[in-house]
């Protein structure tokens, strides 16, 4: 099994972690890593958590297109939250990012509050898996 590891030079080169995983082909499955509010440099692009959400899922979205694939071929997408309140509160304002993203289009989901992330300037962070 020849695994293709995905990796946007406009995230900055991982350590220790590719930002994708696509399956051998005849599979098709990307599994996304975790993304959170990153620009090229690897520093967190805002302190708002509306900004990190778009920016987060900009960053899955780039290794999903550079893997060949599109928004809409994304299947799953796991949200982690450090303050759920943040979200909630703010729910219109992340819709709107959302569907400049991804349109109208709405895989499972799950939204999860976490007690923190990696880098501790994030507020969330996105992982998913789409279909090629």
């Amino acid at each position: 099994m020849s695994l293709i590891f995905i990796n946007p030079e406009s995230l900055g080169a991982p350590r220790g972690y590719a930002n994708g995983v696509l399956a051998p082909p005849g599979n098709g499955l990307l599994f996304i890593a975790g993304q959170v509010g990153w620009d090229e440099q690897q520093n967190i692009v805002s302190s708002d958590f509306v900004e990190q959400f778009e920016r987060a899922l900009a960053n899955l979205v780039a290794v999903v297109s550079e893997a060949g694939g599109t928004p809409e071929r994304i299947v799953r997408l796991a949200i982690y939250v450090t303050n759920l309140e943040a979200y909630r509160s703010r729910t219109k304002e992340v819709g709107k990012r959302y569907r400049s993203l991804m349109g109208r289009h709405f895989p499972a989901m799950v939204l999860v509050e976490v007690k923190s992330l990696l880098d501790p300037n994030a507020l969330v962070e996105i992982e998913g898996m789409a279909v090629l």
